[in-house]
């Protein structure tokens, strides 16, 4: 069986790495919230996650920079009432690397505790 995204190592990336692209892409974008996330430009992930209220939305901020601390990985977040938007790539390539899909799907699985009712 394959391990979930999520719970993948986020494993930092060389400067010989080169960033993602094509079916290898393809293939991780599928592992993640897709409503939420878009790849732009194969450049970097571009997240929108939508909340009740204000608070949910600052709590989700900070579990979020929490995950990024931990893994010292760390996104653009951009704080709004009931939304935060993500914009994550890696710097040291430029790019998209594993990693960010990881983070991705963690932050996925972070959402689901905050996600808005229906």
């Amino acid at each position: 069986m394959t391990q979930a995204l999520a719970d993948q190592e986020c494993e930092a990336c060389t400067s010989d790495d080169e960033p993602l692209t094509g079916d290898e892409l393809d293939s991780l974008y599928e592992q993640i919230e897709t409503g939420v996330w878009e790849i732009v430009e194969e450049h970097h992930l571009e997240g929108t996650y939508e909340f009740d209220d204000f608070r949910a939305a600052l709590e989700f901020t900070y579990e979020i920079g929490e995950l990024a601390e931990e893994e010292w990985h760390h996104p653009d977040i951009h704080l709004a009432w009931g939304e935060v938007v993500v914009e994550m790539w890696t710097h040291k390539i430029d790019g998209l690397h594993h990693a960010d899909f990881v983070m991705a799907a963690r932050m996925d699985r972070i959402h689901e505790e905050y996600a808005p009712e229906e």
